[in-house]
């Protein structure tokens, strides 16, 4: 039997998301109220991957990095706008980046690098959509740099670039996203921009770090700087990395 989707119709195709509808559910509208989706998700007749997100963002506002539109820190959660549609968000040193289900990519907050990739460097206090291609992924912010996989496995970084950071074999700083490399192997759900360095997996498994590692954080038995991705030991069993220490990175290795 296939997947259930709004209006309650079985089929092999994915639902698509829809605005939560209140009190109309499965009626003549063909829309499911979000509570509805939610119960078909946990009774698993609603795909995993394409439940309604809401966006939520609290702690230091000052600049923008929350996405409500102010500079105003909240301590509490609260609600970015009213779209349902997001997937994956990354919060970075002052700014933030998100993907949503349409494959779009959206930045906001502090752009002093041009780490938004907006190609300025003007701060955002709301979401901006950056270019307008539709195969993002999955993004990662870091310190001051953001790093993004395509679903073609192709790695793109903008922002600071002091330490090489960005992977493309410079220190220079870009303000809108550039590819690294042409390889088309990083797996879309393991990349991860730290403070000053970078982390990624391949889909074989392999290791990748570069940027900052004045503390060994690269983990390549050194204490150089790599402006270009080098590979991390020898292992093809890596499955997930992150970077987002300052100073040190984390991993797992085996399978999930």
């Amino acid at each position: 039997m296939g997947d259930r989707f709004p209006g309650g119709v079985i089929s092999k195709t994915p639902p698509v998301v829809v605005a939560p509808v209140d009190g109309e559910g499965g009626s003549a509208s063909g829309l499911w109220s979000l509570t509805e989706q939610l119960d078909l998700q946990k009774a698993g007749s609603w795909p995993q991957g394409v439940l309604p997100r809401e966006l939520y963002a609290w702690g230091a506002g000052g600049s923008g990095q929350l996405g409500g539109g102010t500079t105003v820190s909240k301590s509490s959660p609260v609600q970015i706008g009213a779209l349902t549609t997001w997937s994956q968000v990354s919060g970075g040193g002052n700014h933030t980046a998100a993907v949503k289900t349409n494959g779009t990519l959206w930045a906001w907050g502090q752009n002093g690098y041009g780490h938004l990739g907006d190609n300025t460097v003007v701060y955002k206090s709301s979401p901006v959509q950056i270019g307008a291609l539709t195969s993002w992924a999955q993004v990662s912010a870091g310190g001051a740099h953001t790093t993004a996989v395509k679903t073609d496995g192709t790695f793109w970084a903008w922002g600071r670039n002091f330490s090489g950071e960005l992977g493309d074999g410079t220190v220079i700083l870009r303000s809108s996203p550039v590819q690294i490399g042409a390889l088309t192997n990083w797996a879309q759900a393991d990349v991860s921009a730290g403070g000053g360095h970078t982390t990624a997996i391949k889909t074989d498994g392999t290791f990748w770090a570069w940027g900052f590692n004045n503390n060994g954080q690269l983990g390549d038995s050194t204490v150089v700087n790599r402006s270009s991705p080098v590979q991390v030991g020898a292992l093809t069993t890596w499955a997930q990395a992150s970077a987002g220490g300052g100073t040190h990175t984390t991993a797992l290795e085996g399978v999930i």
